[in-house]
């Protein structure tokens, strides 16, 4: 089968993605710690161990199949063959579909992670990849116990959010943000991707899109514009260093799988309280 594939190896990961599901030979050549044949030797008797690719096996007999995956790279050595990494899988590739929705795994076999899901949105013509926020379903199944089929039940717990989640997409794309409102949402998003440090960016810059399929005035389209903008990086931008001066710098990109998460969680949830405040 030929394959189209994306692969990004920074200081803190590799990951791998394709138009096609992703066979074995090609998530092991990138992300290898899916396939640990044991835990991490620092683990004790009492962790149980079931490795990340029976999972995805038993998915894939199951219709689900994997398109993305990351791995993250550990300061230790050592722990590499056995270090976190998230996989976003679905039931087809989409063809034809503005979006498809995925369910996100991630795991660790060095006692980083538990095992654990969420429910996310695929955006084709960006490849855009969105996490749902707090108000959708996640899975955590602790590594102790008979933990195989509670991980299978989990993909379809998360799973039955699907509708709800495509009604979610839809109710953004129906809501019209002023340029006040879409300010709001920015300052908002840099707050979440800065907290209290001083953002190197300003609003306008992250509200700025990279693509004319992206110019417009709906929540959906200002939602993933900021959010292609903070999880990709690559803004130009200014910080003050300790001396006073003004040093140009470029924003980085978010290639930690935590901090993947958790951002892109937190952009989701303040997207829908724009929602909820713009249909109050």
């Amino acid at each position: 089968m030929t394959y189209r594939l994306a692969t990004r190896f920074g200081r803190n990961s590799h990951q791998i993605s394709g138009r096609e599901a992703l066979d074995n030979e090609t998530l092991y050549r990138h992300v290898p710690s899916i396939f640990a044949r044991e835990a991490h030797d620092s683990r004790s008797e009492r962790y149980v161990y079931v490795p990340t690719i029976e999972i995805v096996e038993g998915l894939r007999r199951e219709g689900w199949f994997p398109f993305f995956a990351v791995q993250a790279v550990p300061r230790d050595g050592e722990r590499m063959g056995h270090a976190k990494h998230m996989l976003r899988l679905r039931r087809d590739g989409g063809i034809g579909k503005q979006e498809a929705a995925e369910v996100i795994i991630v795991n660790s076999h060095d006692g980083t992670s538990a095992y654990q899901m969420f429910v996310g949105v695929l955006r084709f013509v960006c490849t855009n990849s969105m996490i749902a926020g707090e108000r959708f379903e996640e899975v955590r199944v602790p590594h102790k116990g008979g933990i195989q089929d509670q991980i299978i039940e989990g993909v379809y717990t998360v799973a039955e959010d699907f509708p709800r989640l495509i009604d979610a997409t839809e109710g953004m794309k129906d809501t019209r943000l002023s340029s006040d409102e879409q300010r709001v949402l920015a300052e908002a998003s840099l707050v979440a991707r800065y907290g209290e440090d001083e953002s190197p960016v300003r609003p306008d810059q992250i509200i700025a899109p990279r693509r004319r399929e992206d110019v417009g005035q709906s929540l959906w389209q200002t939602f993933n514009v900021i959010q292609e903008n903070l999880i990709r990086g690559g803004v130009d931008g200014r910080r003050q260093t300790s001396d006073g001066r003004i040093r140009r710098s470029r924003t980085r990109a978010i290639n930690g799988i935590d901090q993947n998460v958790g951002l892109n969680r937190a952009l989701w949830t303040l997207a829908e309280g724009m929602q909820r405040l713009k249909t109050a």
